[in-house]
């Protein structure tokens, strides 16, 4: 049987809607463009602090809306609704949408934003690189966040990755060669490299003892990755003020049981050690170049959180 480019699979542009009215009106041509889904590992809520910023800040006109039905499990992941004394509120409906934004500084960029999709990534890849290629987008930057043995009291570090050697070099907190489930953003990194656009992505290193929480900090350093690679100044001030008053109480806490206090202090001479230039590989390299269990390294300021709960009640 021969194959044919168009049969019997559908086109990747039947997955989404364009904006012509807004086209016919902006030049959107090599302009840069950020990404970030949520759905995947989201260790600190750091891509919904992103993208809840980024939407709250800055004005958002989309400029390709994807058909979601065709792309969410809806029963594996099912949306939020609620249900308030006697009727049902506030439905969270998923969504899917290429947006065209402008920074502080008067610079328009695209950015695409929601929930990663369960289904068809391979024509939702191809749909995307159309988009790229249509507005000829100049760099594709995108974020996300992963759990590290790291500890709150060090800079926030990041895993970079792309085929742009200018944004990555001298950056990656760490360097190994590891196999790894993919997010759909990783997938899309990869089409685009083989296609030849430019494209780095950035992987937030939230310690792994607040990944469940907001953790604002991570938030800040990510806007700050896509902001330095795409040359975009994006809005942080409220997640700079929220970060402190969450260290804030990250530090009573720790002041407050011996047990975290000494989690902490074993991920500072970890992180110190690597920084200072020892023979450890990475950050996740304990002294016979082992990982670390990082249930075992969480276990103390778990049992501690559940202890002042406990209280609480």
């Amino acid at each position: 049987m021969n194959f044919t480019e168009n049969a019997p699979f559908h086109r990747p542009e039947s997955l989404y809607a364009l904006n012509e009215e807004l086209l016919a009106q902006q030049d959107l041509q090599g302009v840069n463009m950020i990404m970030s889904f949520t759905g995947s590992s989201d260790a600190g809520h750091v891509v919904t602090q992103i993208s809840n910023e980024l939407k709250d800040q800055l004005a958002a006109e989309p400029v390709a809306v994807f058909d979601i039905d065709q792309l969410i499990d809806y029963r594996s992941r099912r949306p939020r609704i609620t249900f308030t004394v006697d009727h049902l509120t506030d439905y969270k409906a998923p969504s899917l949408v290429l947006y065209r934004m402008v920074d502080a500084l008067g610079t328009p960029f695209l950015y695409l934003q929601g929930s990663e999709p369960d289904l068809q990534w391979e024509r939702f890849s191809q749909a995307v690189l159309s988009l790229v290629e249509r507005f000829d987008v100049n760099l594709v930057a995108w974020v996300h966040s992963v759990p590290m043995p790291v500890p709150h009291t060090r800079p926030i570090g990041a895993t970079v990755h792309g085929n742009r050697p200018d944004l990555i070099e001298g950056i990656s907190a760490w360097k190994s060669t590891v196999d790894i489930p993919a997010a759909v953003g990783h997938v899309l990194e990869f089409k685009l490299t083989e296609a030849g656009r430019n494209v780095v992505g950035y992987a937030i290193h939230v310690p792994h003892y607040l990944s469940d929480a907001e953790y604002p900090p991570a938030a800040v350093a990510g806007l700050e990755f896509l902001g330095a690679a795409a040359a975009l100044m994006l809005p942080s001030e409220r997640l700079r003020e929220s970060g402190r008053a969450v260290e804030r109480q990250i530090t009573e806490q720790v002041e407050g049981s011996s047990d975290v206090a000494a989690v902490v202090s074993n991920l500072e001479k970890q992180y110190d050690e690597h920084a200072d230039g020892t023979a450890r590989r990475s950050l996740l390299a304990g002294d016979n170049d082992e990982l670390p269990d990082a249930d075992e390294l969480g276990a103390a300021v778990e049992a501690y959180l559940a202890s002042r709960d406990a209280e609480q009640l």
